[in-house]
């Protein structure tokens, strides 16, 4: 038990810390309109990068390859942000949008194409990277 909670209730957390700004009614930094409107997108970036994260760590201590973990985390935080925007549509002044699905997984596809491109470079297996094939 100890182990679960270690990797996976930081993910439960922050899964449960974006419900619950998701449920706050007319959601504002009271910033004027450009900043409020990249404060709060940037936010959306931000905190589904931090769940991808989270769920990478947790999936790799189950001794999924980095392979696996990345595409199991990039299906799951895709489809929380999905979750989440349907969770908007029944919060009074909220909007459900699949361009905020969009802006939630920006941070997502960036973290994999970094962690993607970190993997070390293996020259014995004639120009094919570790775990990884061209096609």
């Amino acid at each position: 038990m100890p182990q679960f909670l270690k990797y996976w209730l930081p993910v439960i957390v922050w899964a449960g810390f974006i419900f619950s700004l998701s449920a706050q009614p007319g959601l504002s930094s009271g910033f004027p309109w450009p900043y409020d409107f990249v404060l709060r997108k940037g936010a959306h970036v931000f905190v589904f990068a931090i769940l991808f994260l989270l769920m990478i760590r947790a999936l790799k201590n189950y001794g999924l390859s980095n392979n696996k973990a990345l595409l199991c985390a990039f299906i799951f935080t895709i489809l929380y942000a999905v979750s989440d925007e349907y969770h908007q549509t029944f919060v009074s002044q909220r909007v459900g949008s699949p361009s905020d699905v969009a802006i939630d997984s920006l941070g997502v596809v960036f973290l994999t194409l970094w962690q993607i491109r970190k993997q070390p470079y293996d020259w014995s297996r004639k120009g094919k990277q570790k775990g990884r094939s061209h096609f």
